[in-house]
């Protein structure tokens, strides 16, 4: 899963990013409005954490242009705790969700964490595919209640195929939301991640579809 953090205090930026980064997200970072918007208007994000006061353009604005031009990713506006009406600008112009000033990180990451769900159509933290069982507050997964150690690139992976189990997800989709922009999109990586996770998942829960990607199925479907 792929976020924006678009943070103008950068010892703040810093420490959302580190969290997200530990939470086994890949995380990419503006400074200012003007920087935030190009990037949530360019690139595909599974969720992007907002502040509304922002140098070169306010985050309301930022938000209300991404919504005017059909930008649909969940965000998420840090408000002052004594702006009552930043939380009702920022839900108005299209914000999922917001967290006040001084906030605990656990927070922050608990509401990112429940928009990409909503965003996918899941209700519950654990999301299940036969014997796989993948709890995101916990960033595992096991088989059959038998831990299974992933790597974080594999987790990544499984955690969004997870979290669109029955669509295909082509392998570009799976680069723009797995890896950040310095990442080479020509590489065969997505393959090599596909193939470790089949070794050790030990059922055939991925499924190739071809031309097209791949799918996360229940083992009996057809």
């Amino acid at each position: 899963m792929r976020i924006l953090v678009v943070e103008d205090d950068k010892d703040l930026n810093r420490q959302i990013s580190v969290a997200l980064e530990d939470a086994g997200y890949v995380v990419d970072r503006a400074f200012d409005g003007e920087e935030g918007h190009f990037l949530g208007d360019t690139e595909p994000y599974d969720a992007i954490v907002l502040d509304i006061g922002l140098p070169q353009m306010d985050g309301i604005s930022v938000l209300e242009r991404w919504r005017r031009d059909g930008r649909k990713m969940p965000v998420l506006i840090l408000t002052a705790r004594d702006r009552w009406s930043d939380k009702v600008a920022g839900i108005d112009a299209g914000a999922d969700d917001y967290v006040t000033k001084p906030f605990h990180m656990e927070e922050v990451l608990a509401r990112v964490r429940a928009l990409i769900r909503r965003a996918a159509g899941h209700a519950s933290s654990e999301l299940y595919c036969g014997p796989l069982r993948l709890d995101t507050k916990a960033s595992k997964a096991d088989m059959d209640g038998v831990p299974l150690k992933l790597t974080s690139h594999e987790y990544r992976m499984l955690a969004y195929l997870m979290h669109h189990k029955g669509s295909v997800v082509s392998r570009t989709e799976l680069v723009e939301h797995l890896y950040d922009q310095d990442f080479d999109r020509d590489s065969n990586t997505i393959e090599v991640f596909v193939g470790r996770l089949r070794k050790k998942l030990g059922v055939d829960l991925i499924e190739t579809v071809r031309g097209m990607g791949y799918r996360m199925r229940e083992p009996n479907d057809g």
